[in-house]
């Protein structure tokens, strides 16, 4: 089994507080989640309005198809127009390594 991870780290554009940080980045999730069929949280910054760390897990009997996955979505996430992509940070792993 390979265990994928990959964390953003995303600058918001035009946010002057929580409840508009929240209105772009719960649709960023929700798109994720829909679009990729994999488990997708904000994981850090969550006091900080102009930033935020979003993390994507995804699990699969193929690395291959792990990679791919993660490749698409940080294609999606460094496209959208309302956020700039600080970093990206990936992770791989097998149920060996564990």
């Amino acid at each position: 089994m390979w265990i994928g991870s990959l964390e953003f780290d995303i600058l918001l554009g035009d946010v002057h507080s929580l409840k508009g940080k929240r209105s772009v980045v719960r649709p960023i999730i929700a798109e994720i989640r829909r679009r990729f069929d994999v488990s997708v949280a904000e994981v850090d910054h969550r006091d900080l309005h102009r930033r935020s760390v979003i993390g994507v897990g995804v699990v699969s009997g193929d690395a291959g198809h792990v990679t791919d996955v993660l490749d698409a979505v940080e294609r999606f996430v460094a496209a959208r127009p309302e956020t700039e992509l600080l970093s990206a940070r990936r992770r791989m792993a097998t149920t060996d390594d564990l």
